[in-house]
């Protein structure tokens, strides 16, 4: 395998067309090129190629790799031999002050070349070959992304082709061909655009698209979508995410929780558009609080909701929520993927969308109207003085079975000894007796009220806040109608009180009332995971496992022409325990692609395999172990050799496999 040593990070969000069976999709890019963060602009991630199939897979082998932060040494100086991740060098060693990579970060491909974020202040073009280094921007000082990736634009004609990405509140533009800033972009190619977001730009025709990274704080910036011109940086237009008086939702916001509101945004990394249409999709997150909705009672529009514009105006279409009043976080972490339906001999415009809940809903993508239907079902109210509780939630008909655990049974659920160990178990029990039991009455069980002096009353939900399908998202084939997830399960207990002060309530949570983990003050947040240690025979910690039983993760493949999900396969290994418990999934939270050679690539699994998997059946064909987790969505493209290749980034280094 080649080794370049580069300083680089890669990270690349974009949006994806459609194909129909028997016909040709004008969106699907020529070549074998992959010139957004998912291939096209229905988000599909369906590559045409078919060089790598499920015949030869299991010879696939790396061709070429760079590391994404310079080893000892410095730029230019050789990776180490071995194995590619391998060596000194990690985050914070890079000599021009870029920091670390970013490990979620996905690259393009257009006409043999790869671009990319790196190492913070930095963009890269390579060889797509080889993975040489072409040429290399370094921002002003002071300048930074966290940005997954980057938007290529192909010009007009009289402007050429251009490089689009964000970084921090600025929106930054390059000439494809040299690196350079954008002449007549902005002042020497970047924009100030006030509030930042970590997404890719959406590149439709001459408009950037970009979502907002606010944060989970209540009260702040609001999560706009905003709009600009790719020539020039100008401002086009703005759409409130949180509809202001006299707009559509206003209403949604009683007592003036509107006001200042800030979540609500688009966080994820990219979103999708109806190329023919001119339509655009948002996924709207959640708003803030997480868990507390007691200062903005009603259904809160837009949040948790896809919203439907006109991509050139911004002018409202449709919505549809996925969860009304969220008090659980369950944020829509990735965009809807566009399919195109055969319902009753008809064809139907359509899009599936999945995410924290673990339900899927399929809408018709012109209407907003569910095509299998939805049913608005009674759900678990709470006893948090103050809070407001949505009496229903909607629920997909089909598909009728969520794609991951949304309830838990102590007897049904509750991990044993042939599925980890007697020890794991105990300590699983002793969490549970410590915190006084777990509560759970079904899908959308919001926390419960501990009063102060009683003993402990502790709720679990299931998916956790980071469960279900992530910002991964999901990938089709629009020739099969089959929708592929790396869907995983995750807990989260914790409960509401009185705040106090001097107490760590965590993400700048406000209002009277705020769940609040007693035994994590100094943790990451107001909640924890229903999770114990695995030990080994001289007591030392291996590793935290998860206290349901497993698989704790899988791919599944929903048949979009009949809502029923087509297999599912347990994705990811946990290697310290013995063999014959190994197979218990576990997984983060990246997704997959699909390739017309019958495959589906995935990578986000703990165990820091990357995988192949039959498009058809769910049968793994090819596994790969490499030196650090992969975190990021893979890609695919034909090289200018001809060759096919599969690229993915694993922590701190871009690998690309082809076939000997």
């Amino acid at each position: 395998m080649k080794r370049t040593s580069l300083l680089a990070s890669a990270a690349a969000v974009i949006t994806v067309g459609v194909m129909v069976a028997g016909q040709t999709n004008p969106s699907q890019p020529a070549g074998g090129d992959w010139p957004m963060y998912s291939l096209n602009h229905a988000g599909t991630r369906f590559s045409p190629l078919t060089d790598v199939n499920a015949a030869n897979v299991a010879r696939l082998a790396p061709a070429w790799s760079v590391r994404l932060v310079p080893p000892a040494g410095g730029q230019g100086a050789p990776a180490p031999a071995g194995n590619p991740a391998a060596g000194p060098a990690r985050c914070g060693d890079d000599p021009f002050g870029g920091g670390c990579s970013n490990p979620e970060a996905t690259p393009i491909v257009v006409d043999g070349v790869m671009y990319l974020p790196a190492s913070g202040n930095q963009v890269l073009a390579l060889d797509a070959d080889t993975g040489r280094e072409v040429w290399r921007y370094r921002m002003p000082q002071g300048v930074t992304t966290t940005a997954r990736g980057v938007a290529y634009w192909p010009g007009d004609g009289s402007i050429a082709p251009r490089i689009l990405l964000t970084a921090g509140a600025r929106l930054v533009a390059l000439d494809a061909a040299t690196g350079r800033p954008a002449t007549g972009f902005g002042r020497n190619g970047i924009v100030e655009i006030l509030v930042p977001w970590n997404g890719v730009p959406v590149v439709y025709r001459n408009v950037a698209i970009l979502g907002a990274t606010t944060g989970e704080v209540p009260l702040g910036f609001p999560g706009d979508t905003r709009a600009f011109d790719v020539r020039t940086g100008a401002k086009l237009w703005q759409f409130h995410t949180v509809p202001l008086p006299g707009e559509i939702g206003h209403d949604s916001w009683l007592d003036d929780g509107w006001r200042g509101r800030s979540g609500a945004n688009v966080w994820a990394w990219y979103m999708t558009v109806d190329e023919e249409r001119g339509i655009l999709y948002m996924p709207v997150a959640g708003p803030a609080a997480n868990y507390w909705g007691g200062d903005r009672p009603g259904n809160n529009l837009f949040a948790n909701s896809i919203v439907a514009v006109d991509a050139e105006t911004g002018k409202y279409r449709w919505h549809f929520q996925t969860v009304h009043h969220d008090i659980w976080d369950s944020d829509m972490p990735s965009p809807p993927v566009l399919v195109d339906l055969v319902q009753n001999g008809q064809k139907v415009p359509a899009l599936a969308s999945i995410g924290k809940t673990g339900y899927m809903f399929i809408l018709d993508r012109v209407t907003g109207k569910p095509v299998f239907g939805v049913e608005e079902r009674a759900v678990p109210k709470g006893n948090a003085p103050g809070e407001w509780y949505a009496p229903t939630q909607p629920f997909p008909v089909k598909p009728a079975q969520p794609l991951v655990r949304v309830d838990f049974n102590r007897e049904r659920d509750m991990v044993r000894p042939e599925d980890t160990s007697a020890q794991h178990v105990s300590e699983c029990q002793a969490l549970w007796d410590k915190s006084g039991g777990f509560y759970n009455a079904g899908p959308f069980t919001p926390f419960l009220f501990h009063e102060d002096d009683t003993p402990p009353v502790s709720t679990i939900q299931f998916p956790g806040g980071t469960g279900g399908v992530n910002w991964g998202g999901p990938a089709a084939d629009p020739v099969s109608g089959y929708i592929f997830v790396n869907a995983h399960d995750t807990s989260l207990v914790g409960w509401i009180e009185k705040r106090k002060p001097g107490l760590n309530y965590g993400r700048g949570a406000d209002g009277t009332t705020q769940p609040y983990d007693r035994a994590s003050v100094n943790g990451p947040g107001p909640y924890f995971g229903f999770a114990a240690s695995l030990r080994d025979a001289s007591g030392r910690t291996l590793l935290n496992l998860p206290c349901q039983r497993p698989p704790w993760a899988r791919l599944i493949a929903v048949d979009a022409n009949t809502g029923e999900i087509a297999w599912q396969s347990t994705l990811g290994l946990t290697d310290a325990l013995p063999e014959g418990k190994q197979l218990t999934g576990g997984s983060g939270s990246a997704g997959p692609i699909v390739t017309a050679g019958g495959l589906v690539f995935v990578g986000a699994t703990t165990d820091r395999r990357f995988r192949a998997f039959d498009a058809k059946t769910g049968k793994e064909l090819w596994a790969t172990r490499l030196d650090a987790q992969v975190n990021a969505n893979p890609m695919t493209y034909r090289g200018r050799n001809g060759k096919q290749y599969v690229a993915v980034v694993a922590t701190d280094t871009l690998v690309a496999f082809a076939l000997p």
